[in-house]
């Protein structure tokens, strides 16, 4: 297993661990809403601590129902998720052309401007045509 793979497995066992250890912990037994998100436990200490405070604005769009509300927050969680798979995949295609283009460039000193031949036809200072099998004069 490579370096890369086990990083990614690690990974992966601590985004299911989070996931699962509150449940199976029970971390919320003991509220109404165990899983409630952020803004239902800031609106629950605002009124505790300040019973009159009135909010400075209203929402734009309040959803009829909770089940819509979760359903938009999945497609902004979606959306978000794709637009960073878009971002690290250009990404990723870059390096790799960036790497292909770097083994397709001659090597110094390999090219047909690399000075004088250097195989062992070039020692025997004859040209290539006299090498070759077939009729001498």
């Amino acid at each position: 297993m490579t370096r890369n793979a086990k990083i990614n497995a690690l990974l992966l066992l601590a985004v299911a661990a989070l996931a699962v250890l509150p449940l199976a912990l029970g971390l919320g037994d003991h509220k109404e809403e165990p899983f409630a998100g952020a803004d239902g436990e800031a609106e629950t200490a605002i009124t505790e601590l300040e019973p009159d405070y009135e909010p400075w604005f209203s929402p734009l769009y309040e959803p009829p129902s909770g089940e819509i509300e979760s359903g938009l927050f999945a497609l902004q969680a979606a959306a978000g998720a794709g637009v960073l798979a878009y971002y690290f995949g250009v990404r990723r295609g870059r390096r790799q052309g960036e790497e292909r283009a770097r083994r397709q460039q001659p090597v110094p000193g390999n090219g047909p401007d690399a000075g004088p031949d250097t195989s062992p036809d070039a020692e025997s200072g004859r040209p290539d045509e006299a090498l070759s099998p077939g009729p001498r004069a």
